[in-house]
């Protein structure tokens, strides 16, 4: 078989790293790129992300893209997918699928079991009339969230809890769109508040998919998901590397998600979000923490350093994944059903 075919969809920081990743592997070809600016149309896919020049023009037509004959494309937009349902996230990807192409989603789809019957049907049906699968991954979720309480579930038993806490620094994230338009930072507090039924609905579609698989996975089954956010204001006027946070707008947020069985809390997601970890002290250190409570208790902690670019980790864990989804059965494929997905050595330590 020759190389993979891969499509990248949307190219912001995440997609350029996700087309870098891509170029890199010798068992991959890009063979195209879906993107969002009309400046962006027609300029080669590879210089879009700082490389040379491939012979791949990007394109603004989703029509385009969904003739090209390509086995995978990497789902990228901003927001998410289930959330994104009004301007057509959802659709897209059914027709992806149905056009016979993988599809491998960094903005939800982790575990779309979550979301009911209804969704499971319209996934399970594009895969059926085009013979591909779908599949949902990112940092967290997609690993942290469900792949890591998993994986130190192994060591224990009787587990009566599961926690996994994320607090990440937005200082160095070039992104205004993401950092202020979707997390909220530089709002003014009436701005944050009316927008919180819109980000609410965002974070439990992300979150909850992540704990019900993860409630699966250990053979439970959870009743609801609760949904709190706390935030806090900048004390001063500060500069991150998006734009500006002027005093007594936000600068930081706290999402809390409990999966509760009989009135219990059985699976916590914390998310801490920070527009700059220096000059906002409340919820600890930036960093990750996931601790399963059983006999014994299992807890794996890490500082703000634990990876040295999460948006590179995040599209690497897609292209990586590749592979695996291309030679899956049809179908939504979660992390359950997939086998073990690993990074691929550089090319002095590759096997010929």
């Amino acid at each position: 078989m020759g190389p993979y075919r891969v499509v990248q969809w949307a190219t912001g920081a995440l997609g350029r790293s996700a087309i870098r990743a891509v170029l890199e592997r010798p068992d991959m070809q890009l063979v195209g790129a879906r993107v969002y600016d009309p400046a962006k149309a027609g300029v080669d896919v590879a210089e879009l992300a700082g490389r040379p020049p491939i012979g791949v023009p990007a394109t603004a037509d989703p029509e385009q893209i969904l003739a090209l004959d390509a086995d995978c494309v990497i789902f990228a937009p901003s927001g998410g997918v289930l959330t994104r349902r009004r301007s057509g996230g959802l659709n897209i990807v059914c027709e992806l699928l149905a056009s016979g192409k993988n599809v491998i989603c960094l903005s939800g789809l982790v575990y779309p079991q979550a979301h009911g019957p209804e969704l499971v049907d319209e996934l399970e049906r594009a895969c059926r009339a085009g013979n591909s699968s779908v599949h949902g991954t990112g940092v967290n979720p997609g690993f942290m969230a469900d792949l890591m309480p998993l994986a130190l579930s192994r060591l224990s038993r009787q587990i009566s809890h599961v926690y996994a806490r994320e607090c990440s620094d937005f200082s160095g994230h070039p992104s205004w769109r993401l950092v202020h338009d979707m997390v909220g930072f530089g709002k003014t507090e009436e701005e944050y508040v009316a927008d919180l039924r819109k980000a609410r609905a965002y974070m439990r579609s992300v979150f909850t998919e992540s704990m019900y698989l993860v409630a699966a996975a250990l053979g439970v089954a959870l009743d609801e998901v609760d949904c709190d956010v706390a935030y806090r204001l900048a004390s001063e006027d500060f500069d991150v590397s998006a734009g500006h946070i002027a005093k007594g707008t936000v600068a930081a947020a706290r999402w809390t998600l409990n999966g509760l069985v009989k009135g219990n809390p059985f699976i916590m997601a914390e998310a801490i979000y920070k527009a700059d970890a220096s000059r906002v002290f409340d919820w600890g250190d930036p960093g990750y923490a996931v601790r399963v409570h059983g006999r014994p208790s299992i807890t794996l902690t890490t500082g703000e350093d634990w990876v040295s670019n999460g948006i590179a980790a995040a599209a690497a864990h897609a292209v990586n994944a590749v592979p695996a989804v291309c030679e899956a059965e049809p179908g939504i494929r979660t992390l359950l059903d997939l086998p073990l997905i690993t990074g691929r050595a550089a090319a002095p330590y590759r096997s010929t």
